[in-house]
């Protein structure tokens, strides 16, 4: 009987193979160099391999070129690469990292062949991200001996690696690759086995969601990149990246996911199978989502999709004042945003005290910027006598634009719309800064619908970029010119959508933060691990339990039941844990204590 490999001392991982030298395995290979592992390359292709080496040699001058690299050190790391165009050069490694195509028959070939040529102590590993690493162990002759390890693209850039162990891998091998991923910089991450492991599981799901939102309609391909850019601060829009990922690879992964979830938010949705076979598969075939300079390449360039320069053909209404409603913090934000633009401002509240409060709120933010240089002590005073508070709507009689910012509350807004359509003068554009309620419920409690819009500023107002730009099916045409116009005049970039819950930002991020809920829920990784995995293998600024706690958790439950109830997916409804939080008060940073605990202040 075999030696447990628990029980078995592991040799230092100092030789390693990798076998499949595209663009993943041209990275590892590279990390694995540079921090001094003898590096066995495997590719069926000859001509692959001199493309890798090719793509080392210039990866390494460039490294060099920006100091970061001694000439000494990469003609150490080069000379530590050979290559091979057969797996028996593999017979001497004491890890073999696999990184061929994601095809069950592929890889299990490759496990099959490495059985009879490997060491009994070899490590093998699989660079999957989609297909199960129990399914790949299960047919290897030492099972115990196969892990998944998942680097992350670009590999020599990223910091995450995920570390997958099957119910039959040995607690040994686990900590050897722990180890040595900690040894090559990287920040490893222990997960169990199912497809997408932590960071693709969430990020894939995500991904999906907004190639339907763009199949539908909802939004243009920009807007619907531009708003998770700018509402989320991430790196890159979710159809960008599924054009730098592959359409056909995030196809596989979504099918792999949906065999194992049967969750319906990830069914591969219809457009990735549409352009997956028309061969539009992204950058690397110089057409996706967006059309490229030519394959391989990264920069877009205009197609019959791409919109017009010069934007809306209809003229706008004028706008020379704006009234804001409200005394809350977005509604202080926007106030500033439009008093610094240069309009002539009404912050208006149900009580002439809250008024000032919020006008003082603004002073405060004013001098904040006069502290760090960003503005002079005379533009702060000239943009706060902009601004007049009034303890009355009635003070809105005059302004062209009238901004509601008051409680997310439907109730409150249809009567605030009521009492502004008997205040406003006939030709005032009325809109509603709601994230997740309906604009046309707000359109409705007034006798000029068509006037009606949507403006949902990001919090806060002065500091973010975006405004989704809400029509409904009564908007007219003028007043959604107007709002593009005076979304420009305030240096906000803003995107069109419809009127239907969550519009495009909180439609793909609420869902993805339910899943991580579910995530921890289901005893699959822990809340630290989630988030370091969102943040070094996804780019988000934050992981999801962290903005969770921010935003709040009572806000993110009222936005979830807002989506289940309209678009009726099973996979939407708020995962149990989040409800029972905040039964508890559990509510996040503001009440102390959400998914984490924080100091009083």
């Amino acid at each position: 009987m075999a030696t447990p490999l628990s029980d078995t001392p592991l040799s230092p991982l100092k030789t390693i193979a990798v076998v499949g030298l595209g663009t993943m395995g041209t990275g590892i290979t590279e990390v694995l160099a540079r921090a001094g592992r003898e590096v066995i390359g495997i590719d069926i292709s000859e001509a692959q391999t001199a493309k890798a080496l090719a793509a080392l040699e210039a990866a390494t001058a460039r490294a060099v070129a920006r100091g970061r690299l001694t000439e000494e050190e990469r003609a150490g790391a080069l000379a530590r690469v050979r290559t091979a165009t057969d797996l028996t050069a593999a017979a001497e490694a004491d890890l073999v990292i696999e990184v061929a195509p994601e095809s069950y028959e592929i890889k299990q070939q490759i496990f099959r062949e490495l059985d009879g040529i490997v060491r009994p102590g070899t490590i093998l590993a699989t660079g999957t991200n989609a297909l199960s690493v129990t399914r790949l162990a299960a047919d290897s002759a030492r099972p115990e001996r196969v892990l998944g390890l998942h680097f992350f693209n670009p590999a020599p850039a990223m910091k995450l690696v995920e570390v997958v162990s099957s119910v039959l891998t040995a607690p040994g091998a686990v900590a050897a690759v722990t180890d040595l991923a900690i040894e090559l910089g990287k920040e490893p991450v222990a997960v169990g086995d199912r497809p997408g492991f932590v960071a693709d599981g969430l990020l894939f799901g995500y991904l999906n969601q907004a190639a339907a939102m763009y199949e539908a309609r909802y939004a243009s391909r920009e807007d619907i990149d531009a708003a998770m850019r700018l509402g989320c601060g991430l790196p890159m829009g979710p159809l960008a990246l599924l054009d730098l990922i592959g359409v056909d690879t995030a196809r596989t992964v979504l099918e792999a996911m949906y065999a194992e979830s049967r969750d319906r938010l990830h069914a591969p949705a219809p457009i990735l199978k549409q352009l997956s076979e028309a061969g539009l598969t992204g950058r690397k075939a110089g057409r996706g989502f967006y059309t490229y300079e030519a394959p391989g390449s990264g920069t877009v360039v205009p197609d019959a999709l791409t919109p017009a320069e010069g934007g809306s053909l209809t003229a706008g209404r004028e706008i020379r004042s704006v009234g804001v409603a409200g005394s809350g913090t977005m509604a202080s934000g926007i106030a500033e945003v439009f008093a610094k633009a240069g309009y002539e401002v009404v912050l208006a509240a149900r009580s002439e005290e809250k008024a000032q409060a919020a006008k003082a709120r603004i002073g405060k933010s004013l001098a904040r910027s006069v502290d760090k240089g960003r503005l002079s002590a005379e533009a702060a005073a000239q943009i706060l006598d902009r601004i007049a508070a009034a303890g009355s709507y009635d003070a809105f009689a005059d302004v062209d634009l009238a901004v509601e910012a008051v409680a997310e509350d439907l109730e409150i807004k249809r009567q605030l719309f009521a009492a502004l359509d008997k205040v406003c003068k006939p030709g005032a554009v009325l809109a509603t800064t709601t994230s997740s309620l309906p604009v046309v419920a707000c359109a409705r409690a007034t006798s000029r619908p068509q006037d009606v819009i949507g403006m949902h500023f990001f919090n806060p107002a002065p500091a973010m970029k975006l405004v989704e730009v809400v029509r409904t099916v009564l908007t007219a045409d003028d007043v959604h010119a107007t709002v593009r116009e005076v979304c420009g005049r305030i240096k906000k970039h803003a995107v069109d959508c419809g009127d239907r819950a969550g519009f495009i930002v909180n439609a793909l991020l609420f869902p993805y933060l339910n899943n991580a809920i579910k995530m921890v829920q289901e005893h699959y990784a822990s809340l630290d691990d989630i988030d370091a995995a969102m943040k070094l293998g996804g780019g988000y600024p934050m992981g999801p339990f962290e903005l969770l706690d921010v935003v709040g958790l009572d806000v993110s439950l009222a936005i979830e039941k807002v989506l289940h109830r309209e678009f009726r997916d099973p996979g939407l409804a708020p995962a149990p844990l989040l409800e029972h939080l905040v039964a508890a008060g559990c509510l996040g940073r503001k009440t102390g204590r959400g998914f984490r605990e924080y100091a009083r202040r």
